[in-house]
């Protein structure tokens, strides 16, 4: 299933892309290695001179190492491609004091109150409000979801689908049904 046709005709302007490829390292760390790209459909003229259609207006990447536990060993930012060269991509550094953060204990809280305003850039930090979920996706890649553990399985109660006053947990997990009465 898709979108519906939209109502109007139109024509594209502008495509952000944000891509998060998982990978599991020989010392067995994961590596999370995200990109986001925007890029305009036609000419662009922005202060610091004209973007080509086609040319990326920003090409960002970020990098974290995390364990099993989900805590971020290493972090790394690269700002390959930005609007205002020479200032931009200046504050990538800043990027390392992700190091020793969890990304599921209060992430994305920590990372707005780090890297609010002029202490972070916006685009960096709003890829890496998409860390946490797609760590928890590269994990479960080696865990089954319905394996049978003493402690309640981790995606139950985290969005709307597994609370476990729901159908869709009764089903699925019986064990960890709660009655919503």
């Amino acid at each position: 299933m898709s979108l519906p046709p939209s109502s109007a005709a139109r024509r594209r302007v502008h495509a952000r892309r944000i891509e998060i490829e998982g990978f599991l390292r020989e010392d067995g760390l994961l590596d999370l290695d995200a990109r986001l790209t925007d890029v305009k459909d036609q000419d662009y003229v922005i202060a610091s001179g004209l973007r080509k259609a086609g040319e990326p207006i920003h090409d960002l990447f970020l990098r974290v190492t995390i364990d099993t536990q989900f805590n971020i060993v290493d972090a790394c930012a690269v700002s390959a491609r930005v609007p205002y060269p020479g200032g931009c991509e200046t504050i990538t550094p800043a990027y390392r004091q992700l190091v020793g953060l969890n990304l599921v204990k209060g992430f994305r809280k920590t990372v707005g109150e780090m890297f609010a305003d002029v202490r972070g850039c916006s685009h960096l930090s709003e890829l890496l409000l998409s860390l946490p979920t797609a760590a928890i996706q590269t994990l479960a890649t080696f865990r089954r979801d319905t394996e049978d553990t003493d402690g309640k399985p981790f995606q139950l109660d985290r969005c709307h689908a597994l609370e476990t006053t729901t159908q869709t947990v009764l089903r699925y997990y019986p064990r960890w049904y709660r009655s919503g009465d």
